[in-house]
């Protein structure tokens, strides 16, 4: 594949419940309506989607959509930074979200509606988002991933895996993530948990759940780091103290309202460099992947990776980079 303006699609056919391979038929009918030039591939397994890219970049391709969730964007996004052909940078990256959550979508303001979607891409309005680098440890041994939106240990791993459990047995419906959040609130303890941003100690006590991230949401539209700008060089660290099920049940609507500072069990911090170590361990997921589990550390690639985004978004970063 010579190098062009043609945008490769990895469609994940298994995403959303099916979704990706239900719909598209319509996806592409309204890529063609816009005259966008593509060539669809398929994913066969897990990770495929990152080798489809490396191998998509490496024949000169330099536009890819993505067709699937957080956790096909989050294979994508570490296949561009596992070639080694171009600066990921230089490829540009856009979604159209037919998975589960869709929570990285929602903060760049790219519409669930697929034609709105598509009129993103053929508008092409680019934005340079920060990428995060998790290490964790699987298997006694040290790996590291890259994190376009949000990572979680503790409660928040637990409610992925049985998010996972239900895409497993297609058990899906719109309040998954609700019912899984709900379900392991009462069967999950606090862990020991210390906590250091920027070398400085931030927390040394029982903690239920963390979230660090790059951007807003995770969880299927929990806005778990309401204050996380995608673009200025830090990661953004909520901590949820151990707290009654009474104070989530009369605050629940803050979670999704970005309220969740007002709930006094949840500690702010933001900061460059993160390390997170627990006793016993906790588990991680990485943009609602699960990976293995703590010590853990984060880091940040500031303004890494080129991104398509909604038009109303790159406004507001723009104004606000003016403001500044």
């Amino acid at each position: 594949m010579a190098a062009s303006h043609k945008w490769v699609v990895i469609v994940n056919p298994v995403a959303g419940d099916g979704r990706g391979l239900d719909d598209f038929p319509q996806i592409s009918k309204l890529l063609r309506e816009q005259e966008i030039d593509y060539e669809p591939l398929f994913t066969e397994h897990k990770y495929h989607a990152t080798e489809l890219t490396v191998s998509a970049v490496k024949q000169g391709c330099r536009h890819l959509i993505v067709v699937g969730g957080d956790g096909t964007l989050h294979e994508v996004v570490n296949g561009l930074f596992i070639q080694q052909e171009v600066d990921p940078k230089e490829v540009l990256l856009a979604v159209i979200a037919v998975g589960t959550g869709n929570d990285w979508v929602r903060t760049v303001g790219i519409p669930a509606r697929y034609s709105e979607a598509i009129r993103a891409i053929k508008e092409e309005n680019r934005f340079l988002q920060d990428v995060g680098v998790v290490s964790y440890e699987e298997s006694l041994y040290r790996q590291s991933r890259y994190m376009a939106n949000v990572a979680g240990a503790g409660l928040d791993a637990l409610v992925v895996k049985r998010v996972s459990h239900l895409k497993q047995k297609q058990r899906l419906h719109r309040w998954s993530y609700t019912w899984a959040l709900v379900r392991s609130f009462f069967g999950y303890k606090p862990t020991g948990v210390k906590v250091w941003v920027d070398g400085r100690r931030v927390y040394n006590n029982l903690l239920l759940s963390v979230a660090v991230g790059i951007c807003k949401y995770n969880g299927g539209g929990v806005q778990q780091l309401p204050d996380a700008v995608a673009d200025d060089g830090l990661l953004d660290l909520s901590l949820i103290r151990p707290i009654h099920f009474w104070h989530i049940l009369f605050r629940f609507h803050y979670l999704f309202n970005g309220g969740i500072y007002r709930i006094r069990h949840v500690i702010r911090e933001r900061g460059s460099r993160i390390r997170i170590e627990s006793s016993p361990e906790m588990m991680v997921e990485v943009d609602g992947e699960l990976l293995g589990h703590t010590p853990l550390e984060f880091s940040v690639l500031p303004r890494a990776i080129s991104f398509v985004v909604s038009r109303e978004f790159l406004e507001q970063r723009t104004a606000a980079d003016h403001a500044q």
